[in-house]
């Protein structure tokens, strides 16, 4: 188990397919909202979604975990998208059909606004 600054379970590995709230917790203070690239809703409206499936042995892990809305996490699992971490932020990757370079996007609606110094 990996725990965080406050000593919340930020990592179960394998221990239980339920997502603790600690664990959820960080899911929202990293993504906000649908990492889904356009996709404006927020964490209230998210599932927790598993980017390698807990059944194909992925962990109960931050590294594993994105929010999805539910039209997005539909289309995830029915579709040819996939996730990706590129230093530790969450990036789709559409199919080919979409984007025959298949870019990884991420979504830039939840970013939090920077403010000049001064």
């Amino acid at each position: 188990m990996v725990l965080g600054g406050k000593g919340e379970p930020l990592d179960v590995g394998r221990a239980t397919r339920t997502i603790p709230p600690a664990i959820r917790r960080a899911v929202v203070a990293r993504d906000i909202g649908c990492i889904h690239p356009g996709c404006d809703a927020p964490a209230a409206w998210c599932d927790v979604h598993r980017v390698i499936h807990w059944v194909e042995y992925g962990p109960t892990a931050l590294t594993n975990l994105v929010l999805l809305c539910g039209r997005h996490h539909w289309n995830i699992h029915h579709t040819d998208w996939r996730i990706t971490f590129i230093q530790g932020i969450p990036h789709l990757i559409p199919p080919a059909i979409i984007d025959p370079d298949q870019i990884p996007r991420r979504n830039t609606l939840h970013d939090l606004p920077t403010f000049p110094d001064g």
